[in-house]
């Protein structure tokens, strides 16, 4: 059986993920909620074919929803480097979620986790959180219904919630499902408690919306919700973009050769692409000809797959291509090098006009005003 490790701070291996879903206790996300999804819009490619594969209590989700109870989403952004298009795929779907249901979003930027974690500066920090809230702002929340802030800037409205929180759970607890030792930091072992602070914005339940790897913080507050007076939280998991390196572990935003950044121009994603993607064709053109690829492990599908081809008929077409050899290596990288830069033209582009959205989203928005002229205890 093949090793592989999932935790916040590393991925790595080859994640079998319906391992995780037992060893994590989720559930599958079956035919019958996808349906039940589907009544409310067509499916995201990312839902349709398979991309976010578990929840834990997404069903209870929609029948709050269609009992009239509604439900919040919340989801977050480390700043621990620039954000390359793997840190989008929670993201979009979030905005998916909100634009489906119409909710309000919740969107922590955890500038005060990585500071802890990560060998730079404050001011480095604090310059890639500002970058990357413009980043996230140009994807097109609705800037009325989100409130996006940083962990050091809100701390003062939170903080006597914060400290219920962390009174409900002891260091063993932390210790057991984050894997903190004698030589954790205080401040990291701390921080957990903050991350559970947005489950409790609004008296409906919290819809996560993130990779798998981010489970452990909805562990923790779904044992201790209910002591609190409040619900607990549900979430959607996604599996991970491969980094283009290889099918397996994860893309890092601190290995180039593994990720396609957001500021990346079209030269540069045509070299990476080119030298770096994974490749699931044969050893030469005779024998992919003859011996077909494999779609399965072939890092320029895989990311065509996930959410760069929406068109499922196309999609299907390029994997039975490839499969059978009659495509080739070369042609299925261009398709992926033509679609990463049109994705990246027009994100690099809203994010020129973010600004005002932004401004909106943290301070002068409805309903962040409402989170400024609020304490939450």
């Amino acid at each position: 059986m093949a090793d592989f490790t999932v935790t916040p701070w590393e991925v790595s291996g080859t994640v079998d993920y319906q391992r995780l879903i037992t060893q994590f206790g989720t559930q599958p996300m079956t035919p019958v909620l996808l349906q039940t999804l589907g009544n409310y819009a067509p499916l995201h490619p990312m839902f349709r074919r398979g991309f976010f594969f578990s929840h834990r209590d997404f069903d209870l989700v929609l029948k709050d929803y269609a009992a009239g109870r509604g439900f919040f989403l919340y989801t977050g952004r480390g700043p621990s480097g620039a954000m390359h298009i793997g840190h989008l795929t929670p993201l979009l779907i979030t905005k998916w979620l909100q634009d489906t249901f119409h909710t309000n979003l919740y969107i922590e930027v955890t500038d005060d986790e990585k500071f802890l974690v990560k060998g730079k500066s404050w001011n480095e920090i604090s310059s890639q959180a500002e970058d990357d809230m413009l980043d996230i702002a140009a994807l097109g929340f609705d800037p009325e219904r989100t409130f996006i802030f940083r962990d050091s800037e809100y701390i003062k409205n939170v903080y006597p919630l914060m400290l219920k929180i962390a009174k409900k759970v002891n260091h063993t607890t932390t210790k057991a499902v984050f894997g903190f030792t004698d030589q954790s930091n205080i401040g990291i072992t701390f921080y957990p408690a903050y991350q559970i602070v947005p489950t409790f914005f609004e008296k409906k339940r919290c819809l996560i919306p993130a990779a798998i790897d981010q489970d452990n913080y909805w562990r923790i507050q779904r044992d201790i919700a209910e002591d609190l007076g409040g619900l607990k939280a549900a979430a959607v998991h996604s599996k991970f973009l491969p980094p283009l390196t290889g099918p397996a572990g994860k893309m890092s935003s601190s290995q180039a050769e593994t990720a396609v950044y957001l500021t990346d121009d079209a030269t540069t994603v045509r070299k990476k692409v080119s030298k770096y993607a994974f490749s699931g064709g044969g050893a030469t053109v005779e024998e992919h000809r003859k011996k077909g690829g494999n779609p399965d492990v072939d890092v320029a599908y895989q990311w065509l797959s996930i959410f760069l081809e929406p068109d499922d008929v196309r999609l299907n077409h390029i994997h039975d291509e490839y499969r059978a050899g009659r495509m080739l290596t070369g042609e299925i990288k261009q398709l992926l090098i033509d679609k990463l830069n049109a994705f990246l033209a027009a994100h690099q582009q809203a994010k020129t006009r973010a600004r005002p959205a932004l401004k909106k989203m943290r301070y002068t928005g409805t309903l962040a005003k409402k989170m400024w002229e609020t304490t939450f205890v």
